[in-house]
């Protein structure tokens, strides 16, 4: 049973990835973002922890196999346990940045192309900061999680890369 998380900094690729994984595997996909913000909140706010796992408690309860995609650390902990598959996307600043750019519209994220583009100079100085960080959505995070996984994992470098 395939159950496969995917990980890097925004703009990394991993959306684009996981859709095509959930795709190739036939399974169910969970971008974290719909589940680790409120929104209710302006400026955008992150939900607890616990409120979050409760958020995402249904989705692994309805679905055996299935493919997990995000930044936050702090989230992946919560179904590392039962991935079967690692993926880190770690392709540098600069692929990063030019796919924020290059990005399509997100409509579970933004309710118009505009909103999206407002945002992209925050997106794109938060992408900036990844190395810089020392949260939950850093580097040192994502390389603290790749590290301690012992099963079947692979990083990938570039955005040339097989599903």
């Amino acid at each position: 049973m395939p159950r496969v998380v995917i990980f890097g900094n925004s703009g990394s690729g991993k959306s684009t990835l996981a859709a095509e994984k959930a795709e190739l595997l036939d399974c169910a996909h969970l971008d974290l973002d719909t589940v680790a913000w409120d929104p209710e909140i302006t400026p955008p706010t992150r939900l607890s922890l616990a409120a979050s796992a409760k958020l995402m408690a249904p989705f692994l309860e309805d679905n055996e196999t299935w493919v997990i995609e995000g930044c936050y650390a702090d989230l992946l902990e919560l179904v590392i346990p039962g991935c079967t598959e690692m993926v880190f996307l770690n392709p540098g600043m600069a692929v990063c940045a030019a796919n924020c750019r290059n990005r399509p519209w997100e409509p579970h994220k933004y309710d118009s192309p505009e909103e999206q583009e407002a945002n992209l100079d925050m997106l794109l100085n938060w992408v900036e900061q990844y190395t810089q960080r020392t949260d939950e959505v850093s580097l040192q995070a994502h390389r603290r999680l790749f590290d301690r996984f012992s099963g079947v994992k692979r990083e990938y470098t570039s955005n040339k890369r097989q599903a």
